[in-house]
């Protein structure tokens, strides 16, 4: 189901908009890294990964600005057909894979990842096992963009965990999509990656209510740099 439904976005855009224009996020994080990161977090001709990456839009933008290589993969045929029509030339490998699958990278390779909206799709179990490769393929004082729902304060993700059980706290299957979504918490995200990276930043999305009732979804952005 998931396969298929993100191939029919890619086609269609019926239930979100898509953009091949980089995420005004990754965008903030790639500004305040350049900024503040102790050691360059973008290295020329470093390698970048891109987890669940779409049309390739935020990885093609930061490939092409920091001259890196890279890396992406999504589930999707018609996402990865577009994004090797947007990166063409550019020395990134764009492929179909899944990513509750281990990675096909070499251990200690990586010098920044992107998961944007992506792992929330997996069961908690194939969680630990991404965040398990993801630390195996990253450089010591790598950087990881890390972006997914929240549940504090979005009413929409309480009364789906409510309504539509997902078979694991703080889960759901989506009413409308049919697909499996997690829900983290602050508290969560903290227990999950502060045993291997360093928080720098952890922001939560305030469009989430209009005149006071639920709008938009509440997501949480972190700035994650690998500890040694």
């Amino acid at each position: 189901m998931t396969k298929k439904f993100w191939n029919k976005e890619y086609k269609s855009g019926e239930h979100l908009a898509l953009s091949t224009e980089p995420s005004s996020d990754m965008l903030s994080f790639v500004h305040w890294a350049e900024r503040n990161a102790e050691w360059h977090p973008f290295p020329r001709g470093g390698m970048i990964l891109d987890i669940g990456c779409g049309n390739g839009r935020n990885i093609i933008a930061l490939s092409r600005e920091a001259k890196m290589k890279g890396y992406g993969f999504d589930i999707s045929g018609e996402a990865i057909a577009q994004a090797n029509t947007l990166g063409k030339g550019i020395g990134i490998k764009f492929e179909v894979r899944s990513a509750a699958t281990d990675l096909p990278l070499p251990d200690r390779s990586v010098d920044v990842v992107l998961d944007m909206m992506t792992s929330h799709f997996l069961q908690k179990d194939e969680r630990e096992n991404l965040l398990k490769e993801i630390l195996r393929v990253m450089k010591p004082y790598g950087w990881l963009f890390f972006k997914s729902f929240i549940l504090e304060g979005d009413q929409n993700a309480a009364r789906m965990i409510k309504e539509n059980p997902g078979g694991e706290e703080n889960s759901y299957i989506h009413p409308k999509i049919g697909v499996f979504e997690h829900v983290w918490t602050e508290e969560g995200l903290c227990e999950f990656f502060a045993p291997h990276f360093k928080i720098h930043k952890l922001i939560k999305s305030y469009k989430h209510v209009k005149d006071g009732k639920a709008w938009k979804r509440r997501t949480a952005s972190l700035y994650l740099e690998k500890l040694p």
